[in-house]
């Protein structure tokens, strides 16, 4: 039972929700102390569109990606910004080679980057944007007001309303960011490898990792529900918080709903492998044929099989073509937000990541 459920939850909170949280509600005081300048200057400056995307896409993690998925779908973006980002983007699976080899992870993360710019001014060259046709189609694409309380952030009333009334009194957000302190401070050096998990168990045999990730993805669904499973960032009445203090919520808000989808995406590919045993040891990597694996592989959204994956060439399974083909090709937990915000914009974004994918990967075969 913990392995096959409690774990992944916990993973979804402690190895992705902690992280975004952090990157969402810094780039939330940014704009709220900043006000429209941080977002403007990409709007303005459309040319450095995917040099940032690419930029942020190739920070270790998914939060730098996952931040452009709503900027985009309110327009501030361009599509050639997502893609870079998405191309330059290794997600989770960053910290598996940063643990493993620094040096390696830099070279590594230092190509992603450069396919990820080439891939996104090209995109932008070529006027590629799915959402451009489906935003003259409608009157008011994305600034169409939305409930009041979204904006807030999902508060206790709507939560007790879904639960029977059964939690102490306190906003959800708080509880979201009391969680998450901690958690971080736990996440940081378990993730790093620094510490042994084990090691943490000190106080009445309770795993620190373990509790918090639990109860901080429990928080994050409340939320999401709450919320009835809105991206917060999902229109511009929503994206304009006028306090610190809505700030956080929004943020709290922002943070939870990737939470609960990557949680989905852990939980399910939990129960696949271990009802069916499959763990990617069946497939064929070498060679064109891995490098073809790898790309695909990289269509599916969210870290947790990409992980595996990278785990798999640490360990000696799978050549470092196939591994690239994977890295460029994945597109981490941030294709969840865009693929909810603009599903259309989101099967395009991913397709194309594959085309640099192969090429790079088939590229190392012949010059490797």
């Amino acid at each position: 039972m913990t392995e096959l459920v409690l774990r992944p939850l916990a993973d979804a909170f402690m190895q992705v929700g902690v992280y975004v949280a952090v990157m969402v509600a810094l780039f939330g005081w940014l704009r709220w102390r900043y006000g429209d300048r941080v977002t403007d200057g990409l709007t303005r400056r459309r040319r450095v569109g995917p040099l940032v995307g690419a930029l942020l896409g190739v920070t270790p993690g998914c939060g730098g990606a996952i931040i452009l998925m709503p900027l985009y779908a309110r327009g501030k973006v361009s599509f050639g910004t997502v893609v870079g980002a998405l191309v330059a983007t290794m997600g989770d699976s960053s910290w598996v080679v940063l643990a493993w080899n620094p040096l390696f992870a830099l070279q590594l993360h230092a190509l992603l980057f450069v396919v990820g710019l080439a891939t996104g001014y090209a995109v932008d060259a070529l006027g590629i944007d799915p959402a451009r046709s489906a935003v003259r189609r409608r009157a008011v694409p994305v600034t169409t007001p939305v409930r009041p309380a979204v904006d807030a952030g999902p508060d206790l009333a709507s939560s007790r309303r879904l639960f029977g009334g059964l939690l102490p009194r306190m906003p959800a957000s708080t509880a979201f960011w009391g969680l998450t302190t901690p958690a971080f401070a736990v996440s940081v050096p378990v993730v790093f490898q620094l510490v042994d998990p084990t090691a943490l168990t000190v106080i009445g045999g309770v795993d620190p990792y373990l509790a918090l990730g639990v109860l901080g993805t429990l928080v994050a669904a409340l939320i999401f529900a709450a919320g009835r499973g809105r991206l917060a960032d999902d229109s511009l009445e929503t994206a304009h918080a006028s306090t610190m203090a809505a700030t956080m919520r929004h943020s709290a808000h922002e943070a939870s709903f990737v939470t609960v989808w990557v949680a989905v995406a852990y939980l399910g590919w939990q129960v696949l492998s271990t009802t069916t045993g499959f763990d990617g040891t069946q497939l064929v990597l070498t060679g064109i044929v891995g490098v073809l694996v790898g790309a695909l592989i990289g269509l599916v959204p969210g870290c947790a099989l990409q992980i595996v994956f990278t785990g798999l060439y640490v360990s000696g399974g799978l050549p470092l073509p196939t591994l690239v083909a994977n890295a460029i090709s994945q597109d981490g937990d941030a294709l969840i937000p865009l693929a909810a915000l603009r599903r259309h914009s989101a099967v395009v974004a991913t397709v194309i990541t594959t085309v640099p994918a192969a090429a790079v990967g088939g590229a190392l075969l012949v010059f490797w």
